[in-house]
C-alpha cells in the first residue's frame, strides 16, 4: 500500500521567516531531527520509496479540501514518500552532514533542498550524485536562464525548487521618489536610512553588478574587493542603518528604511498592506538565488526521484505550488496555468518577471573553499557577526 509521511517541522515558522538561507537562523538554536544516518542506515533497497528533505512550509499543503503536492504525487505514482520539513538552514545542515558525507557515508534523505550557493559547495566537495535526468522528459520545462547556472555549470546535479531575486526595495513615502539604480542607496539624503542583507552573496552581489562585475565569474577575492571597501565605507559614513536578515518588514514599511538591499519576494508580500513599499530590479542587475533538489552521495531511490522530479516540474503541477508559496517558479508554462487559479497573482511582475529582467540577474559563482572563507570574513568584520 502506498503512502505518504510529513515529518514535522521542529518549530512553526513562516515560509518568509526562510529567506534568510545564510545561517542566521542556526545562530538561533532552531534542532535538526535526527534523520541522518551514521553509517548509512535506513536503506529502503532502492524500491518505490522516496525520502525528500526540504524547508519548512514550502509545498502547498493538503487542507482545507484541496489536496497538496505531496498527496496528488503519492497518487499519480504509487511511491511510498516521506516528506521532511528538517532542512532549516544551509550552514546547519551543512554542519550536520559534513562529518557523513565526508567520510564517505549516505544521510538517509533521498533528495535535499540547499540554496544554489551550497548546492554548488556540495557539488564541488563531490558529494552529491548525477541526477537521473534521463528518465525526467518535464525537466525541458526549466527555465532557458536557469539551464547550466554558474553554481551547476553541467546541469547535472541540481534542479532547481523555486528561486528569487535581491535588489532595491524602498519606501515611496520617504524617498520622495522612484528610485533608479543602486546608486540610489549612496544618497545623501538618505543617510542612516538604509539597510543591507547579512545575506553576503546578495549584498555584494547586488554592489558588484553596479560595479559592472559579472557575479557568476569570480574566482579570487580581489575581484570583489570593491564592493567591500564600498559597503565598509557607507557603514563608518553612517550612511547604513544596520544590517539584517528578513526581519526588515517593519523597518521598510514604517519609515525607518527609505531603502534597502532586500528580495523581491518580501516586497510582494509588504505591498498586500504598504502600497507605498517598491522594488527596483536595478539597471545594473539583480542576483538570483534557487532553493535546489540534489542527491546526496550514495541515495539509493534515484527513479522515485526522477518520478518526483518530473511531477513537479509539470506547470500544472508547478502552478499549484506557486499559488502557495508565492515564490518565483524555476517551471517554463506556470504562468498560464497559474492564471486559472489566481489570475492577480499571474499579473505580478515580482512573481512572474518579464523575460528582459531575468536575463538582467547573475548568480553568484561557486567559489573555492579557500576564497569562500575569505569572502565570509570580511563581510562578518563589516557587519560585526
Amino acid at each position: 500500500m502506498t503512502k505518504r509521511t510529513i515529518r514535522p517541522k521542529s518549530v512553526e515558522l513562516s515560509r518568509r521567516q526562510f529567506l534568510i538561507r545564510s545561517g542566521a537562523l542556526g545562530a538561533a538554536g532552531i534542532a535538526l531531527p535526527q534523520l541522518l544516518a551514521a553509517c548509512g542506515g535506513g536503506d529502503s533497497g532502492g524500491g518505490n520509496t522516496l525520502f525528500f528533505e526540504n524547508w519548512p512550509a514550502y509545498i502547498d499543503p493538503t487542507e482545507d479540501g484541496l489536496t497538496g503536492t505531496v498527496d496528488r504525487f503519492v497518487e499519480a505514482s504509487g511511491v511510498d514518500m516521506t516528506y521532511s520539513e528538517a532542512f532549516n538552514d544551509n550552514v546547519e545542515y551543512f554542519a550536520k552532514v559534513q562529518p557523513i558525507l565526508g567520510r564517505g557515508d549516505k544521510i538517509d534523505p533521498d533528495l535535499i533542498a540547499p540554496t544554489s550557493w551550497m548546492a554548488g559547495r556540495l557539488i564541488n566537495l563531490g558529494w552529491v550524485d548525477k541526477l537521473p535526468l534521463d528518465k525526467v522528459p518535464n525537466k525541458s520545462n526549466l527555465r532557458d536562464d536557469l539551464v547550466k547556472p554558474a553554481w551547476d555549470p553541467t546541469g547535472e546535479y541540481s534542479l532547481p525548487w523555486q528561486t528569487g531575486f535581491a535588489g532595491i526595495a524602498y519606501n515611496l513615502d520617504v524617498t520622495g521618489r522612484e528610485l533608479t539604480s543602486v546608486e540610489d542607496l549612496w544618497d545623501p539624503e538618505f543617510a542612516g536610512k538604509v539597510g543591507a542583507l547579512t545575506e553576503m552573496r546578495d549584498t555584494i552581489g547586488v554592489i558588484l553588478l553596479s560595479m559592472g562585475v559579472d557575479i557568476s565569474t569570480l574566482t579570487s577575492f580581489d575581484q570583489a574587493a570593491p564592493a567591500f571597501d564600498k559597503l565598509e565605507q557607507a557603514k563608518a559614513d553612517g550612511q547604513i542603518r544596520r544590517f539584517h536578515g528578513n526581519d526588515y518588514f517593519d523597518d521598510l514599511s514604517n519609515g525607518n528604511f527609505a531603502a534597502t538591499i532586500g528580495w523581491s519576494g518580501d516586497v510582494a508580500q509588504i505591498q498586500l498592506d504598504n502600497p507605498a513599499v517598491r522594488f527596483l530590479f536595478p539597471p545594473s542587475g539583480a542576483t538570483s538565488w534557487a532553493d535546489t533538489m540534489v542527491m546526496p552521495k550514495g541515495a539509493v531511490n534515484r527513479d522515485a526521484a526522477a518520478k518526483w522530479m518530473d511531477f513537479v516540474y509539470d506547470p500544472a503541477q508547478a502552478a499549484q505550488l506557486t499559488a502557495w508559496v508565492q515564490y518565483v517558479s524555476p517551471v517554463k508554462g506556470v504562468r498560464g496555468e497559474v492564471e486559472k487559479i489566481d489570475p492577480e497573482l499571474a499579473n505580478n511582475p515580482l512573481i512572474f518577471p518579464d523575460e528582459a529582467t531575468l536575463s538582467n540577474t547573475r548568480s553568484f559563482a561557486s567559489l573555492s573553499e579557500e576564497v569562500e572563507a575569505e569572502y565570509d570574513a570580511a563581510f562578518s568584520k563589516i557587519i560585526g557577526a
